[in-house]
């Protein structure tokens, strides 16, 4: 979940999930966190520096976004599961680099190989008459932390008001979860949500079917595009050829650009889940890892 925009095009709470039977995979996904540590080792990076197995918020933001360690490499994933501030994402985006265009009046930044693949998608999808634009303006791809912490907000803030006045949680308690440190506040109202206590826009499920956590966004690592046309089936499968796929749940106009083929997917520790007709691919999760319960 990229820190995404709660849309019409949200998944409704009560929706089923069911895994694709895919005829194109020869073998079964791999488990999600021996793939990852696999990949994380080529770059030198180890998944307990990434994501430490005690911080059970990281784990579980890893668990809803983590497609995007897994990408080519042509791309630079992020060095941390959650970034704690603007500097930490301001320095990991000028290492990474990015490429801007306008596109339909949006002017988009993404890393380099992510735009190249993008605009050829874009270039076929029109010669098919087709088109595929940025959604909701220049947040459809690279976002700031300041921008994740203000997406945030908006679901956060009124959610907590509205849990206060339910006499759900004391004013006390709200005055005390709004001075916590960004992490800490994420954590607690993980915790409440286990009660029962949510805090997505509707407020009958979690706020990370909203927006991601602060930090966590693959907008921030730029490696994100909400598009506009995500219903059109053409699309999706041109997006899907040039390395761009859904990865989030709980987002349908999210794509996430792994620069891969869709047939290797499963090797490197995905699943492929269907939604409305619509195809996901997620971390096939291995729970004999250290993880938060859902």
């Amino acid at each position: 979940m990229c820190a995404q925009k709660e849309s019409s095009a949200a998944v409704p709470y009560l929706m089923t999930f069911s895994t694709v039977d895919n005829a194109k995979e020869a073998k079964p996904s791999v488990a999600f966190y021996p793939a990852l540590k696999k990949a994380l080792k080529k770059r030198k990076f180890k998944l307990e520096h990434v994501c430490p197995a005690t911080d059970s918020t990281a784990r579980r933001v890893l668990e809803e976004y983590g497609a995007m360690f897994l990408v080519n490499k042509d791309v630079k994933p992020p060095p941390v599961c959650v970034f704690l501030s603007g500097q930490e994402v301001e320095e990991f985006q000028a290492r990474a680099g990015f490429a801007s265009e306008t596109i339909a009046d949006s002017t988009i930044e993404l890393q380099p190989a992510a735009m190249k693949a993008y605009l050829k998608a874009r270039d076929e999808a029109i010669k098919e008459g087709l088109d595929i634009t940025p959604r909701g303006g220049p947040e459809a791809a690279r976002r700031s932390y300041a921008e994740s912490e203000s997406l945030w907000n908006t679901r956060f803030l009124p959610a907590l008001e509205y849990w206060t006045a339910q006499g759900r949680i004391t004013a006390t308690e709200a005055d005390n979860l709004r001075a916590l440190p960004l992490n800490a506040q994420i954590s607690h109202v993980l915790d409440l949500e286990q009660k029962g206590i949510f805090f997505s826009k509707d407020l009958s499920k979690s706020i990370l079917y909203s927006i991601a956590a602060p930090g966590s966004s693959q907008h921030l690592a730029m490696l994100a595009l909400d598009v506009t046309e995500f219903q059109d089936e053409r699309v999706r499968q041109i997006l899907a050829e040039h390395g761009w796929f859904q990865t989030v749940l709980s987002d349908l106009p999210h794509f996430t650009y792994l620069g891969l083929k869709e047939k290797n997917l499963p090797k490197i520790g995905l699943k492929s889940v269907e939604v409305d007709g619509q195809v996901f691919w997620i971390p096939n999760v291995d729970h004999a890892e250290p993880s938060t319960p859902r």
